[in-house]
This record gives C-alpha cells, sequence and structure tokens, in this order.
C-alpha cells in the first residue's frame, strides 16, 4: 500500500501532482527510483505531444560567476506568459545558465546531452521534459551564450 508519506515525498520531489504522484507510485510498486524513471518516460511522451504547440513566451536568465570572469544567458521559451512568469520556471532558466557557464557546450544538441551539474542523474534535456510535464506547456531551450574572460 502507497501511503500519503510517500507521495508526499515524490511530489516533493519533482513539484508534479499529488494524483500522478499516487498512480505513478503504484504502477512502479511504491519503489520510489523505479516512479522517477516512469516520470522521466512519460515527461519524453508529454514533450513530443506538445512539440508542435506555438512557444509565445519565455524569459532570458542569466549567470556570472562569483569570479565575475564567467557568464552565461540562456532563451527558455514556453507556450504562454502564466508559465514564463512561474518562479519555477525563472529558476530553471538560471539553472541552465549556471550550467552552461559551467561547462561551454558547443551547441544546442550537445548541452541537451550533457548531464545536468546539479545533479548529474539528469540531462538538461530531461530538466526540460521535466519542465514540460510540471507546467503543461511546450518548453524548449531557445538559444544560449557563454561569455568568459581571455576567450
Amino acid at each position: 500500500m502507497i501511503g500519503a508519506q510517500d507521495i508526499k515525498k515524490l511530489r516533493d520531489l519533482t513539484g508534479l501532482s499529488m494524483s500522478l504522484c499516487k498512480t505513478v507510485l503504484e504502477e512502479a510498486g511504491g519503489d520510489k527510483e523505479r516512479a522517477l524513471d516512469i516520470l522521466r518516460a512519460k515527461g519524453a511522451m508529454a514533450a513530443e505531444k506538445k512539440s508542435i504547440r506555438t512557444l509565445g513566451a519565455g524569459v532570458i536568465a542569466s549567470y556570472v560567476h562569483n569570479t565575475r570572469n564567467i557568464a552565461a544567458m540562456v532563451e527558455l521559451a514556453s507556450e504562454t506568459d502564466f508559465v514564463s512568469n512561474n518562479e519555477e520556471f525563472r529558476t530553471l532558466a538560471h539553472d541552465i545558465a549556471m550550467h552552461v557557464s559551467a561547462t561551454n557546450p558547443l551547441d544546442l544538441e550537445v548541452l541537451h546531452s550533457e548531464q545536468f551539474i546539479k545533479d548529474p542523474s539528469l540531462t538538461v534535456k530531461d530538466l526540460i521534459q521535466g519542465a514540460v510535464q510540471k507546467f503543461g506547456e511546450r518548453v524548449e531551450l531557445v538559444r544560449f551564450i557563454r561569455f568568459a574572460v581571455g576567450e
């Protein structure tokens, strides 16, 4: 039997609805790690279904390293300003900018495939697919740029 505490822990970890967390935990037989794998797979399916929707809003986020020698900016797009004005969405954009400043990816394809520096169990693409699932909208990293003194 799946307890309320188990559901709450998964919800706190993912930010998804209680009912979805309960359903996934039941599907995973109460195994939290398996439930997270199922959610990642469902996130990929959700992203695929929403991939044709129009992006009409978004944010530009920046990160400047504490040495002030490296910085990055990213444009993270969404369908509506309701989502792009969400604090979690803006935090995601900032975290991706921090990742870009740390890893200096060559292009978007490389960036998507990189392990996220704050959680190596996820790729940047996994983060974005998780956002699609969480917000219920298409979310896409449009572009990025990295600056470094002397480069």
